[in-house]
This record gives structure tokens, sequence and C-alpha cells, in this order.
């Protein structure tokens, strides 16, 4: 597999267009569902690490209104300026989820359409740092591609890379980190084809 450069500039793309981005995602929830059917399986108050949390729109959002407490991590320094605005009382980290180290557990994570960002060697090695954030069984949720390969997107007329494995190989990393598979669609219609993986942290 060639390795694309606009892997490499994922986050001074979203820096650059945070706040066209922060419009354009905030009141376009077509993959409420899924974001629903996680915040329906938290316990109250549950602790959430959302990596690749944007601007907080509208995933952090929803979570916020179910009453959990969340910790975004991002790269971008202007999504989370975007994040601290709107919800001040939650924790917005600037951090490379490929590095994070918080030193503390979480009830669930979620990883959405951010996870399928990184390329495939830094999406294996994202493994360890899910199973290291999980506390006893905590959800995990993150969307992929629907089969390994690489593809390119645009936003803003800018080139967007996009990687995944294999399923196979999901399940592969996801069982040797202590995670059971809950649930898996692969480019879902009523969620604007997003290919979804849930999974929970065996106790």
């Amino acid at each position: 597999m060639s390795h694309h450069p606009s892997a490499d500039h994922i986050i001074d793309l979203y820096d650059r267009h945070a706040f066209t981005w922060h419009q354009k995602r905030a009141n376009h929830f077509t993959d409420r569902k899924w974001i629903a059917h996680f915040g329906n399986m938290l316990k109250p108050s549950a602790r959430v690490l959302d990596l690749g949390c944007g601007s907080g729109q509208p995933v952090a959002r929803h979570l916020v209104e179910i009453g959990a407490c969340v910790v975004g991590v991002d790269s971008s320094k202007q999504m989370l300026i975007l994040c601290s605005a709107q919800f001040p009382e939650q924790q917005w980290i600037h951090a490379d989820m490929r590095t994070l180290t918080l030193g503390c557990q979480f009830d669930a994570i979620i990883a959405w359409n951010s996870f399928f960002h990184l390329k495939p060697t830094d999406q294996r090695l994202m493994f360890p740092i899910f199973r290291r954030h999980a506390a006893p069984g905590a959800l995990l949720m993150f969307t992929s591609g629907p089969s390994h390969g690489e593809a390119l997107g645009t936003f803003e007329g800018e080139t967007l890379y996009h990687a995944s494995l294999s399923t196979n190989e999901y399940v592969d990393q996801l069982h040797a980190n202590g995670f059971e598979v809950l649930d898996h669609v692969v480019e879902d219609p009523d969620s604007g084809g997003l290919t979804v993986w849930l999974g929970r942290l065996l106790p």
C-alpha cells in the first residue's frame, strides 16, 4: 500500500477549516442513530473519551445533553477553541490520539470519523491505547472504511485522507486487546454510509 502525502496534513487542514467544518457538521447529524444507541448504553454520568472530537458538534453535544462527562481530545487547536466556547464544563485536551497517555480510564471511548484518518500502521497501534484508557466493561465505538485500503475524499477543495484495515484484522485487533465485538455494520445506509464498529472491553 502506498502512503499518500495528504495523510500527514490532516491536522493542518482541520485547523484551517475548523469553523467551516463546524458550520457544516453541527446540524448535519445523519449518524444520529449510532450516537444515540451508544448514549443509551451508557450508565448515568458516564465518563466518555472522545478521540478526534472536532468542534464537539454534534457528537459530544449529544453525549453532554444526555448527562455524560466528556473528555475530548483533538490535534486541532482551532477545533478545541470551538469546543471550549460551547461546552466549558467539559474537558478539552490538545493532543495526538496516537501518543495519548492520560493515565486514567473511561466508561466509554468513541473515535467517530477520526480514527479512519490515520494511516494503517497508526490504526494498529491505537488498539493498545484504547485498551489503556478503557475501564473494565467500557464501550468502544469507531468508524472505519469498508475494506482494506486507502481512500481520498475532499473538503473545501483539499484532499482528505482515509484508510482502513480489513474486517478480519479489526476483529483480531479488538480481540487481541480484550474487546468483544457487539456490533459491526458496513456502509450503513441509515447513517450516510458509515462503517461502524461497536465493542466492549471484557471485564
